[in-house]
């Protein structure tokens, strides 16, 4: 049975993540990247590397419950994901602009956090 594209670009998005695979996450992005969410901005590779370095110490580690929704298009996948941290239960959406298999952009944000006992969020 064969994926889609987007998909495929997903599994991998949610592998390296889960491993904390810094340099295969670079990857998938485009060396011009630009990465937002209501927080922050970052443009290009090395920015995104240091985002996600600082991303994942944060969380501790990462484990994806569920993939609660999922859209794409030829260009573009949308979707929204529950994943477990050290720190708790996120609900997270992300919507990813792609060109040859990589991310151009990357819009990000959480929509809810469940702490684990007195944890903030990550």
């Amino acid at each position: 049975m064969s994926t889609t594209p987007g998909r495929e670009f997903y599994d991998r998005q949610v592998a390296l993540l889960e491993a904390g695979d810094i340099e295969g996450l670079m990857s998938q992005y485009q060396d011009d990247a630009t990465l937002v969410s209501f927080d922050v901005t970052r443009h290009g590779v090395p920015a995104l590397r240091d985002h996600f370095r600082d991303y994942l110490a944060r969380l501790g580690s990462l484990r994806l419950l569920s993939t609660d929704r999922f859209t794409e298009t030829e260009d573009a996948i949308f979707f929204e994901a529950t994943a477990q941290t050290d720190h708790g239960v996120a609900r997270v959406y992300d919507v990813f602009m792609l060109r040859d298999g990589k991310a151009t952009h990357h819009f990000t944000g959480l929509i809810a956090f469940t702490p684990n006992g007195s944890d903030q969020e990550p």
